[in-house]
């Protein structure tokens, strides 16, 4: 299944999903326990972040395919409802992948 198949499908029973970096051509399996920051920064990965609440905006990241689900307080409605960027800090997708512009 190509990763636009997946950024239109539902989101897996367990709650995880795969981000792929658009500009590294890499894709990370997300886990229902862990953030995509967390997976990202353990595999090396180097992301911006700062508060790790969804607040500051620091990591703030472009969505190019995919629904995120929004759980920050630094976007504004409109801007969530949008679906072009995000907080991968605390927000996490409703689709079976998101494509981000890292």
């Amino acid at each position: 299944m190509s990763h636009d198949d997946l950024t239109q499908s539902p989101l897996a029973a367990d709650g995880a999903f795969e981000v792929h970096l658009a500009q590294r051509g890499e894709k990370y399996r997300v886990p229902a326990d862990q953030s995509i920051l967390r997976v990202l920064s353990d595999a090396g990965v180097d992301v911006p972040f700062a508060c790790e609440q969804g607040v500051c905006g620091t990591c703030l990241t472009q969505v190019l395919a995919g629904q995120p689900d929004h759980w920050d307080m630094f976007l504004t409605p409109e801007e969530q409802a949008a679906n072009t960027q995000m907080m991968i800090c605390c927000s996490r997708s409703q689709t079976a992948a998101l494509v981000l512009d890292i």
